[in-house]
């Protein structure tokens, strides 16, 4: 069994528990509770799994394609107890890409300035690095699918904020919406992620 998709898998559960803790957090920071009081404001992995979302669908797609896409089950929080009535759930909304993507820099910060030395020094192999990359691009995916403006992922948010005299029309697509997401992510997705891709590392992957 190739180790591409097993470490791939683990890279998305780790990264959506990660994108749903920022959730929880962001919220507890506002003011809100709920996520703390359900168990969920935790970086313990079981609290947040979804059954299709963590394990059906990723591990479907990445043995049946390659593709990946998946998520946590989504962090619970009340609305109404945000100290910031205006943007607060924008900002809890905004959390979870925000972790993404900010693991992804870090990753390749690591990657561009210390890993070239490390390798020199015969510390890391070319293939530790190509895995590396992997972190970086997973969490650039994972953090442009949840902005796709459609509910319930987490971009849907930004237009009930800001154009709330919209957001009716969204939420007329029901579970549709879930399919439209998908849809758009496979069309759109690969070209966005590959493009902020080499803009953080300089390269692009080589799968």
């Amino acid at each position: 069994m190739s180790l591409y998709p097993v470490f791939t898998y683990f890279v998305i559960i780790v990264s959506a528990i990660f994108h749903e803790y920022a959730h929880g957090l962001m919220a507890y920071e506002l003011g809100d509770d709920t996520a703390k009081r359900a168990g969920r404001l935790t970086l313990n992995p079981i609290p947040h799994l979804d059954p299709f979302g963590t394990i059906i669908l990723p591990l479907f797609l990445l043995f049946s394609s390659g593709i990946f896409i998946g998520w946590a089950k989504p962090v619970p929080y009340n609305p109404h107890n945000l100290s910031d009535k205006k943007f607060g759930s924008l900002k809890v909304a905004l959390a979870g890409p925000a972790a993404n993507l900010s693991i992804a820099v870090i990753f390749s910060l690591f990657i561009r300035f210390i890993a070239p030395f490390i390798v020199s020094y015969g510390l890391l192999s070319a293939n530790a690095i190509f895995f590396l990359e992997l972190v970086v691009y997973t969490n650039i995916v994972l953090a442009v699918f949840n902005l796709i403006p459609i509910p319930p992922l987490d971009g849907s948010e930004i237009v009930a904020v800001l154009f709330p005299k919209y957001f009716r029309y969204f939420l007329k697509l029901g579970f549709a919406g879930i399919f439209i997401a998908l849809l758009v992510a496979f069309i759109f997705i690969p070209s966005i992620s590959e493009t902020i891709f080499y803009i953080l590392i300089g390269s692009s992957l080589v799968f």
